[in-house]
């Protein structure tokens, strides 16, 4: 038994092969879930926070943060993009179709009134909000906004996004002692923070 278990020991990666598989692996999901908005990519960021936290690699958790912000912001640049494209074309496109399908009338009406109102603001908060990100895009493309105007709003957004959910990630890794005790317990809770505010949105709007 002894053996057995001294195998299966051994055949645990090492932290330098974690890295070079798991950063290229974030970077790759998050990106991937920036232009496909169905990939959990808040919680990906807390997972690999929380392997980072208990990694002893120096500066694993700032390669964390860089690599999830960089990634959300090329994610976030390149859709808007293709919106932009789409709504150029006589035909539209389906990237935005994509978009007009996930931005409910009702949150994209209330996103174009702060839009108008406060400006960039809003753009860096909606990437805090569950669903809030894709109706203040689409906002912004129907207010015909530059994509160097977008682009730098963005870049606050995406740090702002990053820091948030790595903060998730490390309260997950301080609290549970194993790592993958940490994972279950922060995607569980973006799970349930990315899931909220739709079910509230129904219970509200169910016949009384």
């Amino acid at each position: 038994m002894r053996d057995v278990l001294a195998a299966a020991v051994t055949t645990v990666p090492p932290e330098s092969t974690q890295q070079a598989l798991g950063y290229p692996s974030l970077f790759l999901l998050v990106l991937i879930g920036a232009l496909v908005p169905v990939v959990p990519t808040g919680a990906l960021v807390s997972s690999a926070a929380v392997v980072a936290f208990h990694q002893t690699a120096p500066f694993s958790m700032v390669l964390v943060f860089v690599v999830a912000a960089f990634a959300a912001f090329l994610g976030d640049v390149a859709l808007y993009w293709l919106g932009r494209r789409g709504m150029r074309s006589k035909n539209g496109s389906r990237w935005l179709a994509a978009i007009r399908d996930r931005a409910p009338e009702d949150r994209l009406a209330q996103a174009q009134e702060k839009l108008a109102e406060h400006g960039v603001a809003v753009l860096v908060l909606s990437r805090l909000v569950p669903a809030g990100r894709i109706p203040v895009m689409l906002a912004c493309l129907m207010a015909k906004w530059p994509l160097r105007r977008f682009a730098r709003g963005d870049v606050p957004a995406c740090l702002a996004w990053a820091a948030t959910y790595q903060l998730i990630g490390v309260a997950g890794g301080s609290l549970f002692k194993e790592p993958w005790e940490g994972v279950v317990a922060v995607v569980v809770l973006t799970v349930v923070i990315s899931v909220a505010p739709g079910l509230w949105r129904r219970l509200r709007g169910a016949p009384r």
